[in-house]
């Protein structure tokens, strides 16, 4: 077995989960991608012809189509994929005993509450580690409902009349540039199935680490809900601090069938040093609902737009999403709600802070096709500036082909309240606690929506960074 030390030492700053853990990897790719690479990744995983056979497709793809030059475009000239490791193992296999886990990997995700999430509040965890899963467990109640909540590479071996049924439909593998590279090297990830008439009571979690430097992130994840079933799935992110270019590039994708309800909730916390570039869009039958819920707080640059495309009657899409862009950061975030069939609705709503020179940005559409008639759509946008040198921009795009939508779309920008700021200094807060808590009550609409510890921890990580960069400008 090959094995890799990787020095990943540096100072994480005032971003508290940056530390770096030295690791022996029991195996790391070389730096660079090509058609070898691809081969060897499919052989290590003992993935069937058709899977490579996919993996190559998507990576001819990934050479020919051009870089986005909206939103971060400029911004991603800065990546050089041939310096970028594009897999890395730390452990041999991954384990459902928390015991097994190696120590030092155990001992990250103790620091970030994975066991005690696991003990208290969910019905299944999966944690990976750079690009492989390292621990997964349910509760044995969800075998016995049906349920299937496993990593990806997995459900590719054991479920895959399930997964080739769906894999790639809903994101296709040449639907932009960084699909089309997760695609090609996707590694770990989640599958969740849940069979018609099953309501999973508590949330699942995947937590996701980067350690390594100059490493792409490229998990898979694919969520299926048959009719009448429920469920809550969340990620959360988060990477090591270094002074290099870090990518991550997943890909989630939902199929949501007839009166089903999903909900997936996001939290990227990633350190300053990670690109973030997703795709997540969903498919919701006649009657179901899909609800995003974001969190977008690290990351040097994210572009992240969750997506529902409503092609069943009656149908209903829902967004959710904070951004806080601080110094050096460009949050390029959205939603995109395409309704296909008659009575389908959607809602979007989001807020986005920027201090400190940081910027933000709502990139949305709401398509009404011909034949989706009594379509209704309703998209908020609010942006709070705390300083004069942040920005925030509003990228809307409105299509309609019926004459009886009713779409609505507001948008508001504005910044700290001078007056409100005065008055709550008069009853003996400082400029610090009065702005935190304007901001608060600015995110509340959107983060009494989330889980309780994804709330408390939205604003817990809003109110770290703001007191690290002393607040307002």
């Amino acid at each position: 077995m090959r094995t890799a030390m990787i020095d990943t030492s540096s100072n994480a700053g005032t971003y508290e989960l940056g530390w770096h853990d030295e690791i022996d990897y029991a195996y790391a790719a070389d730096r660079g991608l090509d058609q070898q690479h691809i081969r060897d990744l499919s052989e290590r995983k003992g993935e069937s012809a058709d899977v490579l056979n996919r993996r190559m497709t998507a990576f001819r793809a990934f050479r020919r189509m051009p870089m986005p030059v909206w939103g971060g475009g400029r911004e991603l000239e800065r990546i050089d994929f041939d310096d970028l490791r594009y897999y890395m193992r730390a452990t041999p296999t991954d384990v459902q005993d928390w015991d097994e886990v190696p120590i030092t990997i155990k001992g990250t995700f103790e620091r970030l509450g994975i066991p005690e999430a696991e003990e208290s509040v969910l019905d299944g965890v999966s944690a990976q580690y750079d690009s492989e899963v390292v621990y997964h467990r349910n509760r044995a109640e969800l075998d016995r409902l049906g349920v299937v909540f496993t990593d990806m590479d997995t459900a590719v071996r054991e479920h895959w009349d399930l997964v080739g049924r769906y894999l790639g439909t809903v994101v296709p593998f040449d639907d932009n540039k960084f699909a089309a590279l997760n695609s090609a090297v996707w590694s770990g990830g989640t599958f969740l199935y849940v069979p018609a008439g099953v309501h999973v009571e508590r949330p699942l979690q995947a937590y996701f680490r980067i350690n390594a430097e100059k490493l792409g992130q490229f998990e898979r994840t694919l969520v299926v809900v048959e009719e009448g079933g429920f469920v809550h799935y969340i990620d959360s992110c988060s990477a090591a601090t270094s002074s290099s270019t870090t990518l991550h590039a997943g890909i989630i994708e939902v199929v949501v069938k007839g009166g089903a309800r999903c909900r997936v909730t996001g939290l990227q916390n990633w350190s300053k040093n990670v690109y973030n570039l997703v795709t997540k869009r969903a498919v919701a039958h006649e009657d179901a609902t899909v609800e995003w819920i974001d969190g977008n707080i690290g990351a040097r640059l994210t572009m992240n737009y969750p997506s529902v495309r409503l092609i069943g009657s009656g149908a209903h899409g829902e967004v959710l999403s904070i951004g806080y862009a601080g110094r050096g950061q460009y949050q390029d975030t959205g939603a995109k709600m395409f309704h296909l069939a008659p009575s389908t609705t959607s809602l979007v709503t989001s807020k986005a802070i920027c201090r400190d020179g940081g910027r933000a940005g709502y990139r949305g559409v709401v398509h009404v096709a011909r034949g989706a008639r009594q379509a209704r759509s309703f998209v908020r946008c609010d942006s709070l500036i705390l300083d004069p040198i942040s920005r925030a921009d509003t990228h809307p795009a409105i299509e309609v082909e019926e004459l009886d939508a009713r779409i609505g779309h507001e948008a508001t920008v504005s910044r700290v309240n001078e007056d409100q700021l005065f008055y709550m200094m008069t009853r003996g807060l400082d400029e610090d606690e009065a702005t935190s808590m304007l901001i608060a009550g600015f995110i509340e609409p959107i983060v009494r929506q989330l889980p309780l510890a994804c709330a408390g921890e939205i604003n817990r990580l809003i109110a770290l960074d703001m007191a690290a960069a002393g607040a307002v400008g």
